[in-house]
C-alpha cells in the first residue's frame, strides 16, 4: 500500500512538472516603460541602439521620436518636428539616426549625439518601411503610391555613407509595406498588399524580377526571412503568417496569429518567429525545420500593441502599446524564455 501511494505521488509530481514545463510561456513580461502623459495616439516602428543604450520609438500622432534608456526605461528626450514618423534606422559607426517622415515625404537624418537634424533626402509622401543592406550601406525605403495620388509606388535607395539617393525602383501598386533583404544574394522581397503580391527586386539592377501572389492570407504587411532554410514569412492582417519558398515563391502553409499584425521578427539564433498583433497578443512559433513549426503560445500584450523590436544582446523583446483612457502609452518589455 505504501509503495502504491508513493508511486501515485511520484506520478502526480512527474505529470505536474511536465505540464508546467509544457505550459511555460515563451515570453515573460518583466517591465513597462511609461510614455510621457502628453504623448497620445498611435505608434509605429521602433529601434534599439544597443551601444548607446537607447530605445527609439516613433510616436506618429505626437510627431516625435521618443528616446528611452534601453535598460532602465527612463525617458530621456524627444526628437520633435517630424510630420509622420514611421521607421527608424540607427547607423552605429557614424552615430546617425535615420527617420522616415511620411507626411513630409523625406528621410530625415540626425546626429546621434546632439539629436540635431543634419540632413534630409527628398522622397515622395508616405515614406514608410525600410530595409538595410549592411554590405553597401544602402537603405531601401517605400514611398509614394496612393497618398501621392499615383497608381504606382517607389522603393527608393539611399546610401547612408553619402546620404544621397542613388535609385528609385518603380513598383505597380498604390501601397507597399515591409520588406526583407537577402544578405546572401541580390534579392529584396517587398510586400505589396494593394495587389496581394510579394514583389521580388534585384538590388544590383534596381528592377522587379518576379511577382509572387499571396493567396492564403489577406493584406500582407509584415515580413521576415530565414535565409538558411529559404523560407519567407509573410504576415497578414487577416490573422495568418503565410510561409513561402524564398527561391520559388511557392506558398507552403499558414501559421495562425492574431489580427492587426504590423511587425514580424525571425530570430535565426533561437529559430523563433514573433508576430506583434494589434488584437493584443504576440504569437510565437518555433521553427523545427524548414516546414515544421511549433506554436509556442500567444503571449498577452495589449490592444494596439502591433510594433516590436528584438534585442538579442539582452534577450528581450520590446512592444509599444498606445494610451488607453487614463493609462498612458507604454513599452512592454519581455524576457525571452
Amino acid at each position: 500500500m505504501k509503495k502504491l501511494a508513493a508511486l501515485l505521488i511520484l506520478l502526480v509530481f512527474v505529470t505536474g512538472t511536465t505540464a508546467v514545463a509544457r505550459a511555460a510561456a515563451p515570453l515573460k513580461l518583466v517591465a513597462k516603460y511609461e510614455m510621457p502623459a502628453a504623448v497620445k495616439g498611435r505608434f509605429d516602428h521602433l529601434a534599439a541602439d544597443v551601444p548607446n543604450n537607447r530605445l527609439l520609438v516613433t510616436a506618429e500622432t505626437a510627431h516625435e521620436v521618443l528616446v528611452f534608456n534601453l535598460r532602465t526605461g527612463k525617458y530621456l528626450r524627444a526628437i520633435t518636428g517630424i510630420e509622420i514618423p514611421h521607421a527608424i534606422f540607427f547607423r552605429d559607426d557614424l552615430n546617425r539616426i535615420y527617420v522616415t517622415d511620411g507626411g513630409a515625404g523625406e528621410l530625415r537624418i540626425y546626429n546621434g549625439k546632439t539629436y540635431q537634424q543634419i540632413g534630409a533626402v527628398k522622397l515622395k509622401v508616405d515614406s514608410d518601411s525600410i530595409g538595410y543592406d549592411p554590405a553597401s550601406h544602402d537603405l531601401y525605403i517605400v514611398n509614394g503610391g496612393g497618398d501621392a495620388h499615383e497608381p504606382f509606388s517607389m522603393v527608393s535607395v539611399v546610401n547612408t555613407t553619402t546620404d544621397k539617393k542613388v535609385a528609385d525602383i518603380r513598383i505597380d501598386g498604390d501601397t507597399l509595406e515591409a520588406m526583407a533583404l537577402n544578405d546572401a544574394g541580390p534579392l529584396l522581397y517587398v510586400n505589396n498588399p494593394s495587389k496581394g503580391l510579394v514583389d521580388v527586386v534585384n538590388r544590383r539592377t534596381h528592377s522587379v524580377v518576379e511577382t509572387w501572389p499571396v493567396t492564403m492570407g489577406k493584406r500582407n504587411v509584415a515580413m521576415a526571412l530565414d535565409q538558411a532554410t529559404h523560407r519567407l514569412f509573410v504576415a497578414c492582417r487577416s490573422g495568418v503568417i503565410v510561409v513561402l519558398d524564398s527561391e520559388t515563391g511557392k506558398e507552403l502553409q499558414t501559421l495562425p496569429i492574431g489580427t492587426g499584425v504590423d511587425d514580424l521578427i525571425f530570430d535565426p539564433a533561437s529559430k523563433r518567429i514573433y508576430a506583434a498583433c494589434g488584437s493584443g497578443a504576440i504569437a510565437v512559433y518555433g521553427e523545427d525545420g524548414p516546414d515544421h513549426y511549433t506554436h509556442l503560445g500567444d503571449v498577452a500584450s495589449a490592444q494596439g500593441g502591433k510594433n516590436e523590436v528584438l534585442v538579442p544582446q539582452m534577450n528581450r523583446l520590446f512592444i509599444t502599446v498606445p494610451p488607453n483612457g487614463t493609462t498612458p502609452g507604454e513599452v512592454y518589455v519581455y524576457q525571452v524564455q
